[in-house]
């Protein structure tokens, strides 16, 4: 039996994608990090990037080296800037945001914008890996810093 990616797709509302796209962890090494969950857990290592615009180095690790969908995204501040650098002098290291997949950003947008929702993106914007991402409130989502995470323009899928 074949993946049907239409049929896995029906009956979501508009926009989403159906998945987690990844968990952020902020963490004030990334070496460390990758210590504890690659060298120590065995998360298999994807990629690691610089995203400049928001002054952080992430590792993306597989959370199922069978293909499946999603990551666990290490995120360490390149500098005492930033909102990583914020988030770690003001709470530690630890769980930042979990990241819900969209095939469509601007829709998931439109819809948590209805149903009264705080934004802290109005529009998507480019993220890690060429990703466009927003990002809701805690207080719209229930205390947890959620990002709407889809595919970089021309992309096919999340």
């Amino acid at each position: 039996m074949s993946f049907d990616a239409a049929s896995a797709l029906s009956g979501l509302p508009a926009g989403t994608a159906g998945h987690v796209d990844h968990v952020g962890v902020a963490v004030a090494d990334l070496d460390q990090g990758l210590a504890l969950y690659r060298d120590l857990l065995g998360l298999e290592l994807e990629r690691i990037e610089e995203v400049p615009q928001e002054n952080v180095r992430v590792a993306f690790l597989k959370l199922d080296r069978a293909g499946g969908p999603g990551h666990l995204e290490l995120l360490a501040p390149l500098s005492d800037q930033g909102a990583i650098a914020a988030f770690i002098a003001k709470r530690g290291p630890g769980l930042h945001h979990v990241a819900v997949a969209a095939v469509d950003v601007a829709a998931v947008l439109d819809r948590c914008r209805e149903a009264g929702m705080q934004l802290l993106d109005q529009v998507p914007r480019p993220g890690a890996g060429g990703k466009l991402v927003a990002f809701v409130h805690p207080r719209s989502a229930g205390g947890v810093l959620l990002e709407v995470c889809g595919p970089a323009p021309g992309a096919d899928g999340c």
